[in-house]
This record gives C-alpha cells, sequence and structure tokens, in this order.
C-alpha cells in the first residue's frame, strides 16, 4: 500500500498466538496472507517459538514448521527486520505454557500510513495511543446485554 509518503508508517504491533499441543493450520498463514496482500497490515517479524513440557525454549523459523502447520507461512521466510532479539523471544516465552508453540508477529498496521501522513501534513500529531483487549470489549458487550 502506498501513502505518498514513504517515511510515513502505521502503528506498529506484535502478537503472540499460542498452539496448545499442536502447530498452527495452514489456515492461519493464509489469513494473514491474506491481511497483507489487502495492504491492511505489513508484516516486520515473524518468528516460532516452542517451549517445551520441560519449560525449554527454542526459537526457530516459520518455514521450519510440518509442511502441515506451515501452510504459506512459506510466504514469509526471511521476515526479520531485525526489531525482535533473543531478549523479546524470552519474554514472549514466558507468557507461554510448556508444551506448547507460538507465533510471534510483529506488524505495521499499514491502514493507518495515509491517515497519519495526512494528519502530519495538516500539523497534527498522536498524543496517546492505546489497545483495548477485544475480551474487554466483549465482557462488556454481554454486561450490557445482560442488562436490557
Amino acid at each position: 500500500m502506498s501513502t505518498g509518503d514513504t517515511d510515513t508508517i502505521g502503528p506498529i504491533d506484535y502478537v503472540l498466538l499460542e498452539f496448545p499441543d499442536q502447530e498452527p493450520s495452514g489456515e492461519t498463514a493464509a489469513a494473514l496472507m491474506d491481511l497483507v496482500d489487502a495492504g491492511i497490515v505489513r508484516v516486520f517479524d515473524i518468528v516460532a517459538i516452542r517451549k517445551a513440557a520441560d519449560g525449554s525454549v527454542n526459537g526457530f523459523e516459520v518455514t521450519d514448521l510440518t509442511s502441515d502447520g506451515a501452510g504459506s507461512f512459506a510466504a514469509f521466510a526471511g521476515a526479520r527486520s531485525g526489531l525482535l532479539g533473543d531478549d523479546d523471544i524470552s519474554e514472549a516465552a514466558s507468557a507461554m505454557e510448556p508444551g506448547t508453540i507460538a507465533v510471534l508477529l510483529v506488524y505495521e498496521n499499514a491502514w493507518a500510513a495515509p491517515f497519519v501522513a495526512a494528519a502530519s501534513r495538516a500539523g497534527g500529531q498522536l498524543i496517546a495511543s492505546a489497545r483495548i483487549p477485544a475480551q474487554d470489549i466483549m465482557d462488556v458487550l454481554a454486561a450490557i446485554e445482560a442488562e436490557e
């Protein structure tokens, strides 16, 4: 997605997706590829992490997943910008349960880049930003619905 301003990027986020007892299906990678193809996100880094039952951890390329699990993750081979380091992988692994595999993904919200560029050209600047967890929103909506 071109913003017309090559120095402007959208907000950068990360997600850690944990898959208990199995590798992610090809469906997971295909959904990510759909977001990339639509220009909604741009992948900066993607790494798989395995946390063994004994708690030992190793990070590896998503292309090293089995052919069933890797699916179209092969399309992301080499997606390593340098933003993720060993410390980040260790911190991510600390959130994982033993005996799981996770995919750690750093991505740009590319859809926002034209908006950010336009705001900047108009003299605007981002002064606050936060992510509200989806579960929090679902809990509030469920509570509102229960009151009705």
